[in-house]
């Protein structure tokens, strides 16, 4: 089951180009247990104007979140030192998600295959878990290298992680239990590219990003370009 919920309120340190971009995007209301999720998509906007491209070019690109968590191996990962001057991409979700996580890192995997080997270790795609109560090292680990191997997963305190998401507009909440038993992690869908140039977060993803667009725009990514 899929459900979306504007966000509300973020912090007033937040510029206005870049708030604008992140209030309009979506809370991901993710089923967890067997049977909990139909598996189906928001409903389509059909009144908003079409897209050119994938990625949503910030005016002033948000500061990479100062936060230090725990990556697959149990090592402490400062996010950073460990990806500064280089193409990063973010993603909070967590891996009981039934669709739009596996989808999102799936679409990403793929895209990086299409680049050459010397870029592809170039890339760092981080994956920070917004249900760390479940998401171990160990389960973390285990879940992305079913994705890409290379992926970096991190999980950790869970306020530390939201403020993190916050300081570059992405809404968390902490996960709950419905009355049917079933476990909902309400997050943000987006996807912040960090430039290996300025280390700014320049270009934001939606959740109906594809393949086709990852593998368009990575090239340009990894040298810290615009799409």
């Amino acid at each position: 089951m899929h459900s979306t919920l504007k966000h509300s309120t973020y912090k007033k340190s937040l510029v206005a180009a870049a708030l604008a971009v992140a209030a309009a995007c979506s809370l991901t209301a993710c089923g967890a247990d067997d049977g909990g999720s139909s598996g189906k998509s928001p409903v389509a906007d059909v009144s908003a104007p079409a897209k050119t491209q994938a990625a949503t070019v910030l005016d002033t690109p948000f500061t990479k979140p100062d936060f230090v968590l725990t990556d697959t191996h149990g090592k402490k990962f400062d996010f950073r030192e460990r990806t500064k001057g280089k193409p990063t991409l973010i993603y909070f979700g967590y891996t009981h998600c039934p669709d739009i996580c596996p989808l999102t890192m799936g679409n990403i995997a793929v895209a990086k295959k299409a680049l050459p080997k010397a870029e592809q270790s170039k890339l760092q795609v981080v994956f920070v878990t917004t249900d760390p109560g479940r998401d171990t090292p160990s389960e973390l680990g285990k879940w992305l290298k079913a994705q890409d191997p290379s992926f970096i997963g991190l999980t950790g305190d869970f306020k530390t992680i939201q403020a993190g998401a916050r300081s570059i507009g992405i809404g968390i909440s902490p996960t709950k239990k419905e009355k049917d038993g079933t476990i909902v992690s309400m997050h943000g869908a987006q996807v912040i590219a960090f430039s290996p140039k300025t280390n700014k977060g320049y270009l934001l993803y939606g959740e109906d990003t594809t393949v086709q667009d990852y593998t368009k725009d990575l090239p340009k990514i990894v040298k810290g370009e615009n799409p």
